[in-house]
């Protein structure tokens, strides 16, 4: 088992040295193999002479992966392969919906891919697109996430599971790519969480713009799984051409995942809407706490500068003004009226 690891792995360093060599004359080659009775074998160098082979021996396909071709690149993928150009200007162009299209020489799967970011606890959307033939397959990068490099090693540990053909690599990727959905809708609980505690918390401090960019996150993996659960459960239930009716089953797994992360982020969604209502909610009762305070403090101060102004005044028939306790008389009237005022608004909850 270690002398087959090394030699996949062997061939896969190989395939990728060839697809820098060949930059200049073909297509970005992440990896290129045939697939023989679910094995990986190796084969001609030149992926058209291998498609040539993967057709002409029984049980075998050809799986490509590329990473974010250019035009020019992936013209000799096309010819090759005979993809519909409408398909191939959706995979080069991406900014896709998840989606699956059926055409006379292939099948055509496009994906979201989601990356989340530990330091940002932010969410990056990329594209995958997959073409199926009757022996080949090809996938297209774009963006971050969802690199098909530890796919490709799980399913070659799996023969059975590559013996299904095509259809089965299509399985394999849909089902890391809904995995990827599941683990980071668990990173989103978390922060949702700790948002939530910190909401109800005594912290005063503005917490509308983490609601609005977690809200955010939550949309970009809503637009990534919503839209997918048509064509997967579309791969388990009917009839979809190059795919094997025993691959259903698999598909039906990879339904029941987005069926349930789907879920997941639609309770996300609403939790934050409530979470931003109760925060704003809180504002409010803040700034009403905090006008009381304010007038309260008006009114406190308000009956001295009431009394001293009426003094201010010099009139000099004011018959306090002839007795020496007039003023001191004054100044305890003030005290005592701020201090009742303060108790008052004190039991009232204003101060």
């Amino acid at each position: 088992m270690g002398g087959a690891w090394e030699g996949a792995a062997g061939a896969e360093r190989r395939a990728e040295s060839a697809g820098r060599a060949s930059r200049q004359t073909g297509p970005v080659i992440v990896d290129c193999a045939i697939y023989t009775n679910g094995r990986r074998t190796e084969g001609p160098s030149d992926f058209s002479d291998a498609l040539d082979e993967a057709r002409r021996v029984g049980d075998s396909f050809l799986w490509i992966g590329l990473h974010e071709p250019t035009p020019t690149e992936f013209d000799l993928v096309t010819s090759e392969f005979g993809l519909h150009p409408l398909a191939v200007e959706d995979a080069l162009h991406a900014h896709q919906r998840p989606k699956l299209e059926t055409y006379d020489d292939s099948i055509f799967l496009v994906l979201k891919t989601l990356h989340y970011y530990d330091e940002t606890s932010s969410v990056e959307t990329g594209e995958l697109m997959m073409f199926i033939g009757d022996s080949f397959v090809v996938t297209v990068r774009h963006g971050p996430g969802a690199e098909l490099k530890s796919v490709r090693r799980r399913v070659e540990k799996q023969p059975k599971l590559l013996r299904h053909g095509p259809g089965a690599v299509m399985y394999a990727v849909a089902d890391a790519v809904v995995d990827a959905y599941l683990a980071i809708a668990g990173e989103l609980e978390t922060d949702l969480e700790e948002l939530e505690a910190r909401v109800f918390s005594a912290s005063r401090e503005n917490d509308a713009e983490r609601i609005y960019l977690l809200k955010r996150e939550v949309l970009e993996c809503r637009r990534a799984a919503l839209p997918l659960i048509e064509p997967i459960r579309r791969l388990a239930t009917s009839e979809v051409a190059f795919v094997p009716a025993d691959t259903r089953p698999f598909f039906r797994d990879v339904a029941d995942h987005v069926t349930r992360v789907t879920e997941q982020i639609e309770s996300f969604d609403r939790l934050l809407s409530d979470v931003l209502g109760a925060h704003l909610a809180q504002v409010g009762v803040r700034q009403n706490e905090d006008m009381r305070k304010i007038s309260a403090w008006a009114a406190i101060f308000a009956v001295p500068t009431m009394i001293a102004g009426v003094y201010g005044m010099n009139f000099d028939h004011m018959p306090e003004l002839k007795s020496a306790w007039g003023y001191p008389g004054a100044v305890v009237l003030m005290v005592l009226s701020c201090v009742g005022l303060y108790r008052m608004f004190r039991r009232s909850g204003w101060l």
